[in-house]
């Protein structure tokens, strides 16, 4: 059953999105609500969600200490941060926990399944990763090299579901397999045509095109939310891609009425 914790300040903003997920979820989610980022940490210890929903802006322990917190005892849960304004004032922190999206107050029922759909897409897709690992130890080791090809269609799901992670590595993703990183490499580079590190920002910039098509987005909140911890990192990677700067792609690309 899937675990999903609601943790808000305002009675009515933790009901809404609690009648949002056990509406559409029905028996197959289990959802707490708490009040405040202190409670929100503790029963994260006892229950382990797999997706938390955190507002940012609460009394004593904010959203984001709240999170940081739980994902230093469970780096696996997922986090979606609810907040009423822009992330960009917040987008550096949220990249640098590891935050995987931010839904916009007033919440709407589609914002809010589409975030969690995607954060359990995730999840899902690391336990795949992390369930390969020991046939991953087996092609290293020459058995069953049959499954190599399987073993990197399930790292590459893994990266297009994580791409926004600014700690995305490939010694990352090794450590997950508990394979050597030159061997994933070399394998990797075999059968996607491409090194680790090319891929990896080709899926970002590529989100990113997308993301700049809306005028309303500010070009920092789009680094933070394609895993750029730096916006003039994001704008050097993005014009070594395209030739073109964010704002440049932007002004050629305006937004389909």
């Amino acid at each position: 059953m899937i675990k999903l914790l609601v943790v808000d300040d305002e009675f009515i903003e933790r009901n809404i999105l609690a009648q949002i997920l056990t509406t559409h979820y029905h028996g197959d989610a289990s959802v707490q609500c708490v009040e405040n980022g202190r409670r929100a940490v503790d029963v994260a210890n006892l229950w382990t969600p797999d997706v938390v929903l955190m507002d940012i802006e609460m009394p004593g322990l904010n959203g984001i200490e709240a999170s940081r917190r739980i994902l230093n005892n469970h780096p696996a849960t997922k986090i979606i941060f609810i907040t009423a304004y822009s992330l960009f004032s917040y987008a550096h922190e949220a990249v640098k926990i590891g935050v995987t999206d931010y839904i916009l107050k007033p919440v709407e029922d589609q914002a809010v399944i589409l975030a969690v759909e995607q954060a359990l897409r995730q999840l899902e897709a690391q336990r795949q990763l992390e369930g390969f690992a020991q046939e991953a130890n087996r092609m290293e080791a020459g058995d069953g090299t049959e499954r190599a090809a399987q073993l990197i269609a399930k790292v590459q799901k893994y990266l297009k579901q994580n791409y926004m992670r600014y700690d995305l590595s490939l010694e990352k993703v090794s450590d997950l397999l508990g394979v050597n990183a030159s061997y994933l490499s070399v394998l990797f580079k075999k059968y996607t045509g491409v090194n680790f590190v090319t891929y990896v920002t080709d899926l970002k910039i590529n989100v990113a095109k997308r993301l700049l098509e809306d005028p309303l987005r500010p070009a920092n909140e789009i680094a933070g939310m394609v895993g750029y911890e730096s916006a003039s990192y994001f704008t050097r990677a993005f014009k070594k891609r395209t030739g073109m700067t964010p704002t440049e792609y932007r002004q050629s690309h305006p937004e389909e009425s």
